[in-house]
């Protein structure tokens, strides 16, 4: 852990898209995620007071807050807030205030991470300008984000999107039996992102994706010994099939599908060179259970992803928890193509890359 003596910094999180494994993250099972080069910015300084100050002019709003003692939650996820708590339970101190400015273009409310990256980047600024000055690792601060966007409030998501941020590039993540991080190719060529506008119905979807899952995975546990949604196999559905509902039945299967296509992919972004063509039919395989299965898909990111794949996208899925928001279109080749096939679809695209993690810089 190193030390860091600055007045003024500049920290920085990029957005995530989940190339595989969406919706596994709270099972338990392993999860592809990249960062993209979309990024949130907070830049600030120290100031005479234990005030915060924060200015967000993307959002035309600001914030204020005082140091002086526990903070009281005053919104729904309120962040800014929740992350001082947290740190605060973890040995940072504070005596001065920050002025702080906060600037981004990872759009908001879509599945891309945009509360992730924040978060991610609030942290990292605050353990650097606190009384400790500290440089933490990647992983501690997902630890830290992941403890204040998700315990904090008693949320329902997984770790996926703080690893993702703070740690950057393609990763092979995985929970059990403990956290481990594989690192896999970048250098993946353009993407596409699109927005189509609508709002995400995160809690009910997960309500109804999510509860069923675990509920049916707990039940197997108990009257079968030894079974895990780790190895167990489509071919298991037969002996089990008699315990399972018509509709618990098919979101298991989707499960164990999303779980093998997740594997497979693995294997081909760590080949040299990388078969673009085989990571956009994964891509595909993983779009049809998400919407045919989980029904986390909606009819006009479906046109998107349509529209995307008639201008020469290789592949393309809904990104995130489903519901509305973003997908994205893995487009190497015809990124300005794709990309206005998905505007005439009724998105807003955002051509991207795979990104760097959390960072930081003295401001001069």
């Amino acid at each position: 852990m190193t030390t860091i003596d600055s007045s003024e910094l500049a920290s920085s999180s990029p957005g995530r898209i989940c190339l595989f494994g969406e919706h596994q993250d709270y099972l338990g099972l392993p999860v592809i995620p990249a960062a993209i080069s979309l990024r949130i910015a907070i830049e600030g300084r120290r100031n005479n007071s234990q005030i915060v100050n924060l200015h967000l002019p993307d959002i035309n709003s600001s914030e204020s807050f005082s140091f002086d003692g526990p903070l009281p939650y005053l919104v729904e996820r309120d962040y800014f807030r929740s992350v001082v708590n947290v740190m605060r339970r973890n040995g940072f101190t504070f005596t001065s205030g920050f002025d702080c400015t906060v600037r981004g273009n990872i759009p908001i409310n879509s599945g891309t991470s945009s509360s992730s990256a924040l978060i991610v980047t609030w942290v990292n600024f605050l353990a650097r300008m606190s009384d400790q000055a500290q440089e933490l690792a990647p992983e501690r601060i997902a630890v830290l984000a992941h403890a204040a966007e998700v315990l904090e409030f008693g949320e329902p998501g997984g770790m996926m999107d703080h690893f993702s941020t703070a740690i950057g590039g393609t990763i092979f993540l995985e929970f059990e039996p403990k956290i481990r991080i594989a690192h896999l190719r970048s250098d993946l060529g353009s993407f596409v992102l699109g927005d189509s506008g609508e709002p995400k119905d995160t809690k009910s979807i997960l309500a109804r994706v999510k509860d069923q899952v675990v509920a049916v995975s707990k039940r197997l546990a108990q009257s079968h010994p030894g079974f895990t949604l780790h190895t167990a196999s489509i071919s298991d559905l037969d002996q089990l099939k008699s315990e399972l509902t018509n509709q618990q039945s098919k979101l298991f299967i989707g499960t164990i599908r999303n779980r093998d296509i997740t594997f497979l992919a693995r294997e081909v972004l760590t080949a040299t060179p990388i078969d673009r063509q085989k990571v956009g039919s994964l891509l595909n395989e993983h779009q049809a259970v998400l919407r045919d299965v989980l029904r986390i898909s909606t009819p006009k990111i479906d046109r998107m992803i349509d529209a995307a794949l008639n201008a020469g996208a290789l592949g393309g899925k809904i990104n995130g928890s489903g519901g509305g928001g973003c997908m994205f279109a893995y487009a190497p080749e015809k990124a300005g193509e794709v990309a206005e096939a998905i505007e005439r679809a009724g998105g807003k695209a955002y051509v991207v890359s795979v990104g760097e993690g959390a960072r930081f810089s003295a401001v001069r």
